[in-house]
């Protein structure tokens, strides 16, 4: 990955929003749309909808590699 005057990187456990960048899988995706979700177990999830198709879940908390737009 590299640094781009616009972008900058970071690793976080904060929400995301609609596009922001995070490497996921060894491939950037671009978040189209989150939610909340709960486990089976109780535990809180964040959703993740991909501009590119499909969806994840991330457990609330972990950390995430994103890439943002300076503003």
């Amino acid at each position: 990955m590299s640094e781009d005057a616009g972008t900058r990187s970071t690793r976080l456990a904060a929400p995301v929003a609609p596009g922001d960048r995070i490497g996921y899988e060894g491939v950037w995706r671009t978040v189209k749309a989150t939610a909340t979700d709960i486990g089976a177990m109780g535990g809180l999830f964040v959703r993740v909808t991909w501009e590119e198709g499909g969806t994840e879940r991330f457990r609330a908390g972990d950390e995430l590699l994103t890439e943002r737009v300076k503003a």
